[in-house]
């Protein structure tokens, strides 16, 4: 994952958003550029559940759920979307309402 996120931003990608909540990711450059990609499924729930969260994060770390799996899981534990930090090597995940569920540093 460090060698991904520095890749990006050799390449001018300062942060990246995937929505979990309906597949599409954002990545953010300098001077306001911003490239979308199209959404892949429906949104799934629109209630947070920390807990539900951390559960699946640790199924997937411990190998017992595929990425898959992780993403529905988050999805339906109202997460919206995990936002990559290149510059600050974070993850963060956020909630529907927009609340940093859970901050990681990356490498």
């Amino acid at each position: 994952m460090p060698e991904y996120l520095s890749a990006l931003n050799s390449i001018g990608v300062y942060k990246y958003d995937s929505f979990i909540s309906d597949g599409h990711s954002e990545y953010f450059g300098k001077d306001n550029q911003k490239v979308i990609s199209d959404p892949v499924h429906k949104k799934i729930v629109n209630t947070s559940n920390r807990e539900g969260l951390l559960k699946h994060l640790n199924l997937h770390n411990q190998g017992q759920i595929d990425y898959l799996e992780m993403s529905r899981g988050l999805a339906d534990s109202g997460i919206e979307k995990w936002s990559f930090d290149t510059t600050k090597m974070t993850l963060t995940y956020y909630d529907i309402e927009g609340r940093a569920l859970l901050v990681e540093a990356i490498g």
